[in-house]
């Protein structure tokens, strides 16, 4: 009886080559946006203690979707998979704030998990570019953020016609909420009510905030509020950021939205999501201004943030739906050594080693017992687009037979010359 195949963790992928390149040219986009504007890159475990994100992060992500794990020892202190970084970093700055120089502009690629149901653009692990500039409470840390946003989204074949970034302030709410007579005790379940009004119902909607405590000319004038588009008159900060977004070029891309307040409880003030225009339901990033989150970790010092977060997987899917992913190959050469005998095999495994010394990049055919003819056949059904032989006539003469694979033409170069002509 044939074993059966052991099928992946719901919500969890398999990268084989081809899609390793995609996540290695995703990486690289990242990484050019990043260092762009002089961002370093920076790594934490994939394993921290719950209680960093305990009353910390969302509620939801923290009590719906963390992968828990019981701990040993310690107290059984528990343990979780990181479902974001921002906790991660915030930690990490508090550990050595004394020693940092500020502002301080990181950046990470790494892997997260959630524990929620696995659908088109979500997954239960999921890759993601973390980007924050913490030391610097101004409105033009926050444009600087949304412009490497953009940077990015450009270098992927995006345009301001393909994506809007919908920003929004939670202090412009806060002093909305003052007026409305929102308590302090009842703001966070309302931004989190907030968050998910795009994705209920008006009946709903309002009947979450009824149940949050809000009465009837309360939830009225909330809604009110959630229309009115004119900040100017209320907001400085806001007129600020959308000024700098403006001065950097960008502003085409931006727009405000009252409705944006983004899921995470640490964001103080500006929250932000980039959103296709042709489906304003999917998020392609998100990030926010946070005032308070490394002292809530542990740091004396007062040291406010501005971050974004892209995930690999809604990246894919919007490139997809657009027909703009990239014409990848997962070859890491494309140059194949063949073997045409035993009694030459030697003679291409050292003219195989000499090129690699001068930097070409190649792969050999090691069992000299494969005819030639199907080593070729190989190379072609691997997209290789030359191949070498030294038959015993190029074994005599020092010389290599170069094929080029796509038009089928053949020549023949000395040895001593192979590296250079396969370089230009």
């Amino acid at each position: 009886m044939v074993g059966r195949i052991i099928k992946p963790v719901k919500g969890t992928r398999d990268f084989y080559p081809k899609q390793q390149a995609w996540q290695n040219w995703l990486y690289q986009k990242a990484k050019t946006a990043s260092r762009a504007f002089g961002y370093q890159e920076y790594e934490g475990p994939i394993l921290e203690p719950f209680s960093l994100y305990e009353a910390k992060s969302s509620e939801e992500i923290v009590n719906k979707q963390a992968f828990v794990i019981p701990g040993k020892g310690e107290a059984q202190k528990r343990l979780v998979l990181r479902p974001e970084l921002t906790p991660t970093l915030a930690r990490m700055v508090a550990a050595k704030e004394y020693e940092l120089v500020f502002p301080i502009r990181w950046w990470s690629w790494g892997r997260f998990f959630r524990y929620e149901a696995p659908q088109k653009g979500r997954g239960r692990e999921f890759y993601q570019w973390n980007i924050d500039l913490l030391g610097q409470n101004c409105p033009n840390a926050d444009a600087e953020i949304i412009a490497v946003g953009v940077r990015f989204l450009s270098s992927l074949g995006l345009t301001s016609a393909d994506v809007v970034i919908k920003i929004n302030d939670r202090k412009y709410l806060d002093n909305k909420f003052d007026l409305i007579g929102i308590s302090q005790s009842k703001r966070l379940a309302v931004f989190r009510i907030i968050d998910k009004k795009d994705k209920v119902k008006k009946a709903d909607f309002e009947a979450m905030l009824a149940e949050a405590g809000l009465t009837k000319l309360q939830i009225k004038d909330l809604n009110l509020a959630l229309k009115d588009y004119d900040y100017s008159q209320e907001s400085p900060w806001l007129t600020e950021l959308f000024s700098s977004l403006s001065d950097l070029g960008i502003s085409d891309w931006a727009e405000f939205d009252p409705t944006i307040v983004r899921g995470f409880d640490y964001y103080t003030d500006t929250v932000f999501e980039a959103q296709t225009r042709n489906r304003q339901d999917r998020a392609l990033f998100g990030g926010g201004r946070y005032q308070n989150l490394v002292s809530d970790v542990g740091g004396k010092r007062k040291i406010t943030g501005v971050g974004l977060a892209v995930g690999d997987m809604t990246v894919y899917e919007v490139l997809a739906d657009l027909e703009r992913l990239p014409a990848l190959s997962a070859l890491s050469a494309k140059i194949l050594m063949t073997v045409f005998a035993e009694e030459t095999f030697r003679s291409s495994l050292l003219a195989a080693d000499n090129l690699r010394k001068s930097g070409i990049k190649l792969e050999m055919y090691l069992d000299y017992q494969v005819p030639l003819t199907k080593q070729l056949a190989y190379a072609n059904k691997k997209g290789f687009t030359k191949a070498l032989i030294i038959g015993p006539e190029e074994k005599a003469t020092q010389e290599v037979t170069v094929k080029d694979l796509v038009s089928g033409q053949q020549e023949r170069v000395k040895a001593k010359d192979l590296a250079a002509f396969l370089k230009n």
